[in-house]
C-alpha cells in the first residue's frame, strides 16, 4: 500500500481527472481517515515541476486560511518521489455526504433548502473574502450536504482578490455556466465574481435550471454577457427580497452585486435561520449598491458587536427531496468554449479536480470524490452537475479566518445579531 510523508496510507483511489487525483487514505499519526489529492505526473510534467509544487503549495496556503463550519478543511501539504520529478500533495478533511448536484438532478429544492443552503454557501465566502481569497468554482457539484449543513469545497483554483490568472493567455478556470461574465474578457477575479457564481446558484437551487437556456458553450457565454436571465417561476412563499437578490447576484456590472456578507445575512433572515459569518465592523465596510431594506439595516448594525450565529439547522435527506420539474442543466465543466465576440476559444476547466465521499462508498460521480473534468452542450435534459463534473472534496481551509461564538466584543452576555436589526441574548 503506498505511503506519503511516512504517515499517509492510500487506500482507495476515489476521483481522477486531468490536473490530480483524489484518493481515500488514513493518517497513521493522528488515526483518521482523510483525502489526499495528488498532482497528475502529466500535468506536473507539462507544467514543470517547480511550477507545479508551487501552484499546490500556494492552492493549500489559500485554503488553510479559512477557518469556518462550511469550508472543509486542509491538514497538511507535502511532496512525493516520482521516476523524475517530485509530485505534490495536499492532505483534506474527508467529507461525507451528497452534493448539491445530485440533489438538483432530480429538479428543484424546496424554497426554504435552497435559501438556507445559499445561505451557508455566503457565510463560507463572506469568510474567504474576509481573507482575500477568491474561490472561482462555485458550483453544486463543489458544495457538500453533510449533517452537520452545507461544506464548500474544491479551494482548488482559488486565488488572491483581484489577481490575474497567471498565464494571460490561459484558459479563463472555473466552470462556464457560473463563470462571471467579466471573466471572459480577461478581468481578474474578485469577490464579485464569486457572487454572480453564487446568484447562478441561487437560481439553478430555486428553478432546477440554469439562467439562461443555451445549446452550447458559445451560446451560453454570449447569453451571460448581453442577455437577462430568464425570470425565476412564481414560487410561493419567497421573500421578494430574495428575488432581488439573485437578481443583483447576477447583475453584468461587478459593482452592482451585493456582498457575501450581505448575501449570507439575507438569505438567513428570509428562513430565519443562523450562519457564521467573519468576526468584522460591518459598520466600516465600504458602501455598496442596495439590494432592500435589509442591506441597509445590516450596514447600520452597531459596530462592537461580533457577528457570529450559532451553527445552522442541517438539511435532512428528507427535507432535501425535490419537487418534480424539468431536469437541470449541465455545468459545462472543462468544455472548450469560443469567445462569440472575439473569436478566440475561451476553454474553462477547473484547475484541480476535486471529489465527495459519500457513505456508500460510491465511485461513481453523483456520490464519490470525483475530479473535475466532463463535456457536454448546456442541456436542459442533463442533471446539474452532470457529465462527471467535479465532486465536492477539495481543500478549503482550516486556518485563519476570524468566525466566532456570538458574543460582543466588548464583553457580556451572548447575542445573536439579525439582519433586521434584532439582537437575541
Amino acid at each position: 500500500m503506498r505511503m506519503l510523508g511516512g504517515r499517509y496510507r492510500l487506500e482507495q483511489r476515489i476521483g481522477i481527472g486531468g490536473m490530480a487525483e483524489v484518493w481515500r487514505g488514513h493518517d497513521d499519526v493522528l488515526d483518521r481517515p482523510v483525502a489526499v489529492k495528488i498532482m497528475a505526473p502529466a500535468m506536473s510534467g507539462t507544467l514543470g515541476e517547480i511550477t507545479s509544487i508551487d501552484l499546490v503549495r500556494t492552492e493549500a496556503r489559500s485554503a488553510a486560511r479559512l477557518a469556518h463550519p462550511n469550508v472543509a478543511g486542509v491538514h497538511d501539504f507535502g511532496t512525493s518521489p516520482a521516476p523524475d520529478r517530485e509530485v505534490p500533495y495536499i492532505v483534506m478533511e474527508l467529507v461525507d455526504g451528497q452534493t448539491l448536484s445530485e440533489h438538483l438532478a432530480a429538479g428543484p429544492l424546496d424554497w426554504r433548502i435552497a435559501v438556507r443552503v445559499c445561505a451557508e454557501v455566503a457565510a463560507a465566502l463572506a469568510a474567504a473574502h474576509a481573507q482575500h481569497v477568491v474561490h472561482r468554482d462555485i458550483k453544486p457539484s463543489n458544495i457538500m450536504l453533510t449533517p452537520s449543513g452545507a461544506k464548500v469545497l474544491d479551494f482548488g483554483i482559488a486565488a488572491a482578490a483581484g489577481s490575474h490568472d497567471p498565464d494571460p493567455d490561459a484558459p479563463v478556470m472555473g466552470t462556464p455556466a457560473y463563470v462571471a461574465p467579466e471573466r471572459f474578457q480577461g478581468l481578474p477575479a474578485t469577490p464579485s465574481s464569486d457572487m454572480y457564481s453564487l446568484g447562478v446558484l441561487l437560481y439553478h437551487c430555486l428553478s432546477g435550471r440554469l439562467p439562461w437556456h443555451a445549446e452550447s458553450g458559445t451560446a451560453l457565454i454570449y447569453a451571460q454577457r448581453y442577455r437577462d436571465p430568464d425570470p425565476l417561476p412564481p414560487i410561493e412563499g419567497l421573500a421578494p427580497e430574495v428575488l432581488d437578490l439573485c437578481s443583483r447576484c447576477l447583475d453584468k456590472d461587478p459593482a452592482e452585486r451585493p456582498t457575501a456578507l450581505v448575501a449570507a445575512l439575507l438569505l438567513a433572515e428570509a428562513v430565519d435561520a443562523r450562519v457564521y459569518v467573519p468576526l468584522m465592523e460591518i459598520g466600516t465596510r465600504p458602501p455598496r449598491p442596495e439590494i432592500s431594506t435589509w442591506d441597509r439595516r445590516a450596514a447600520e448594525a452597531p459596530t462592537d458587536m461580533a457577528v457570529a450565529p450559532a451553527e445552522p439547522p442541517s438539511p435532512s435527506p428528507a427535507a432535501l427531496s425535490p419537487s418534480p420539474a424539468e431536469p437541470a442543466a449541465a455545468d459545462l465543466d472543462d468544455v472548450p468554449v469560443m469567445d462569440p465576440t472575439t473569436g478566440s476559444h475561451s476553454p474553462s476547466g477547473s484547475h484541480s479536480p476535486s471529489g465527495s465521499h459519500s457513505p456508500s462508498g460510491s465511485h461513481s460521480p453523483s456520490g464519490s470524490h470525483n475530479p473535475a473534468g466532463s463535456h457536454g452542450p448546456v442541456d436542459s435534459d442533463s442533471p446539474a452537475g452532470g457529465h462527471g463534473s467535479a465532486g465536492p472534496q477539495d481543500p478549503a481551509g482550516s486556518h485563519g479566518s476570524s468566525c466566532s461564538a456570538v458574543r460582543p466584543v466588548s464583553g457580556g452576555p451572548s447575542v445573536t445579531h439579525r439582519p433586521g436589526g434584532r439582537h437575541r441574548a
